[in-house]
């Protein structure tokens, strides 16, 4: 992998879901993922947290995570969404961002995290 993915935040209300991501990411190559289920969590952890990339839910128990997104782009922390819309849905004002649709395989999980790695 180009980009260094040792510590990676996973914003996920879908428990299931979040610990899928997890078991893939550190199969990709990434030490440590943490997962936060929660909009408050995930703002609090992209305003404080040290990370090498983040996946962040687009919808989280109704509320989206775009102001959790834009603080991460000005913290310079590269990001992927997960959506079951795909990047159809998606706010134009992200269309640089990789999206991953939801389902996935851990092969479109990789290309996206390189890719995002890579844009950085």
């Amino acid at each position: 992998m180009s980009g260094r993915c040792s510590k990676v935040l996973v914003v996920e209300d879908e428990a299931l879901i979040g610990m899928l991501l997890e078991d893939m990411l550190q199969d990709i190559g990434c030490e440590h993922v943490e997962l936060v289920p929660r909009f408050a969590e995930g703002m609090q952890a992209a305003e404080s947290g040290d990370f090498d990339l983040a996946v962040l839910d687009v919808n989280l128990d109704g509320v989206n995570s775009f102001p959790i997104a834009d603080r991460l782009i000005d913290r310079h922390i590269p990001l992927v969404f997960a959506t079951g819309y795909g990047s159809v849905g998606m706010d134009p004002r992200y269309a640089h961002i990789p999206t991953l649709q939801k389902p996935f395989f851990f092969s479109d999980l990789e290309r996206v995290v390189r890719q995002a790695l890579a844009a950085d």
